[in-house]
């Protein structure tokens, strides 16, 4: 399934194109800050599997405004470079690829 080009962002990753986007609105435990944020990427012209990042920040949209760090291109481009070292292959169909990165994650809960 291809990313929703509204609100996404191109990123050069080694000389590829990737696309990337935050959801806009956090998803109910996001708001909570049960859960952290995640963001999705896939090749920018030929979408195939898609790779979801799990971070260590809440969402900047959290309903109790803990604060958390931007997520950077850069950050971006080292979780694209961990997860083709750890098998994501982003030509071929097949269900998303995630890398956790929530390691240092605080919930409210």
């Amino acid at each position: 399934m291809a990313l929703v080009k509204k609100g996404s962002r191109l990123i050069d990753v080694d000389g590829t194109v990737y696309r990337w986007r935050l959801r806009g609105r956090p998803t109910y435990d996001q708001g909570l800050v049960w859960s952290p944020l995640t963001y999705a990427v896939e090749y920018a012209d030929t979408p195939g599997t898609t790779l979801v990042v799990t971070t260590n920040q809440p969402h900047p949209s959290n309903w109790f405004g803990t604060q958390g760090s931007p997520i950077l291109p850069s950050e971006v481009a080292a979780a694209i470079r961990a997860a083709l070292t750890g098998g994501w292959t982003p030509a071929r169909p097949g269900s998303p690829f995630h890398l956790d990165r929530s390691a240092g994650f605080v919930s409210s809960h």
